[in-house]
């Protein structure tokens, strides 16, 4: 995805309505960009956009996962999928989180990197699971117990799963990236 359009035009204040109109420009300045995109396509649709949002800063802000394990997952799941614009948006969050480059580069290449913890390997093998065969064996589930608690294991596969439709959504609607190359 570059600067072009994508299938479904972004709204404006007409089409998204003032609320939604205000948090996409509130969500763009926390980002530093003129609009961010996923908002002003989603947002058309006001029922699912509100759903969809409240869901997303659940997962995002107060989840029982780490920060920092949310965003590997995320990067993960993006990269797996191809999705830039997901890619995109958390490789500049999971920097906030200590996830610096380097380490970003490492979930992205994984299995052939080395140097990550055993937690992160756990998380990494569960989130490929996950998203290729849209399941976790025992084995790897059970390298992931050991990590994560009931709550966080529930939560973790609602994080993939979350993230995994998030991605094919941007992908099928052909939304453009926020910053354009």
């Amino acid at each position: 995805m570059s600067d072009r359009l994508g299938r479904i035009p972004d709204g404006g204040f007409r089409e998204l309505g003032l609320i939604n109109w205000l948090v996409n420009k509130i969500a763009a300045r926390a980002i530093r960009a003129p609009q961010m995109h996923v908002f002003t396509t989603l947002g058309q649709h006001k029922r699912l956009f509100w759903g969809w949002l409240i869901y997303g800063v659940v997962l995002l802000w107060i989840g029982r996962l780490p920060r920092p394990d949310t965003e590997l997952v995320i990067l993960r799941v993006a990269h797996l999928r191809g999705c830039e614009y997901e890619l995109q948006q958390h490789r500049r969050l999971a920097r906030r989180y200590g996830l610096e480059a380097e380490l970003q580069e490492k979930i992205l290449h994984w299995p052939g990197t080395t140097g990550l913890s055993p937690r992160r390997q756990a998380l990494l093998n569960a989130t490929d699971e996950f998203v290729n065969k849209r399941s976790i064996s025992r084995e790897t589930w059970a390298a992931l117990s050991r990590y994560l608690d009931r709550r966080q294991l529930i939560e973790f596969c609602m994080l993939a799963g979350q993230y995994d439709a998030l991605a094919a959504t941007i992908t099928s609607l052909e939304i453009p990236l926020d910053f354009p190359r």
